[in-house]
């Protein structure tokens, strides 16, 4: 029998993290206003095609101005040859074969050097910017699960630093998010936290599997708490915060849960195995796995 291939773990933005797409309507899209942020929220690829689209747009507009003023530019013989001219002087690249000959040429020239020096320093600065931008790498459970511990049910998630180092002092934030309709007929949605036996882990460097007691005052607790918990349209939003020792800055992380992903009477199988000298081994071809109780 051929071996069972092995699950592919993927980290991203919005896939693993089931955040709900945000609609903004009767919003004008304004990325002039507020430029910087904008860029950010670009993926690299989008930012590439910007930059490219810029640079495109920046020689066009120089490689016009020299046709303008015809004989500006020596060895330049139509539009084309002044738009690589001006990829020459944007790019400080200079092959010596054309070059300003009146002096209305080398006014566009130095207008150009100086617009050349901006939009480097800018772009190198946004591009650091997104490289050094602290990012969070943390993989979260596909299903949440409800298992007694003590004797007690708890509602836990399992989460793990992806990355082998640790992230200081990490805190967890669980909010139940409820919908529901007042006296008035107005629709609100709730949000309402739920309190966990630990928030706080000083050291996350391997899993973390965190738990709700469900007990009186628990939106979970009795027998028809899910069904109601479902017609309140339900959904759990968990948000790890914490100091990245290798970087020395704060990342967060966040992940949702709906109804549906909640197992009953099942827990997490075993993920970690230490060995005889104190090494940790994790297994995460396993990390999704859960099973019934008593399996």
């Amino acid at each position: 029998m051929a071996p069972e291939p092995k699950r592919q773990i993927k980290l991203g933005n919005d896939p693993r993290t089931r955040m709900p797409t945000i609609v903004a309507m009767g919003r004008r899209l304004a990325p002039h206003e507020d430029f910087y942020h904008w860029v950010l929220t670009l993926t690299w690829l989008q930012f590439f095609f910007a930059v490219a689209f810029a640079f495109a747009i920046i020689n066009a507009f120089f490689a016009t101005c020299y046709s303008l003023a015809p004989g500006s530019i020596a060895n330049a013989t139509g539009w084309a040859d002044h738009f690589f001219f001006s990829v020459q002087t944007l790019g400080t690249i200079g092959y010596g074969s054309m070059a300003p000959a009146t002096r209305l040429g080398n006014v566009i020239v130095s207008f150009e050097a100086l617009i050349g020096l901006l939009a480097t320093a800018v772009v190198t600065g946004l591009t650091f910017v997104r490289f050094a931008r602290p990012t969070a790498r943390i993989l979260f459970s596909d299903k949440a699960v409800i298992a007694p511990r003590d004797g007690v049910p708890h509602l836990m998630f399992r989460m793990a630093n992806w990355r082998r180092n640790q992230i200081v002092e990490a805190e967890l934030d669980v909010m139940l998010l409820l919908t529901e309709i007042t006296k008035e007929g107005e629709v609100m949605r709730r949000p309402t936290e739920l309190p966990l036996v630990r928030k706080i882990n000083p050291m996350f460097a391997l899993t973390w599997t965190a738990m709700h007691k469900i007990d009186e005052s628990s939106p979970f607790y009795g027998e028809k708490a899910m069904e109601r918990l479902r017609e309140q349209r339900c959904e759990i939003f968990l948000s790890v915060r914490g100091l990245d020792e290798t970087i020395a800055q704060i990342i967060h992380a966040r992940f949702r849960y709906s109804l549906d992903d909640i197992v009953q009477n099942a827990r997490f199988c075993d993920v970690l195995v230490t060995r005889e000298d104190g090494t940790r081994v994790i297994d995460f071809d396993k990390f999704h796995d859960i099973s019934g109780i008593g399996s």
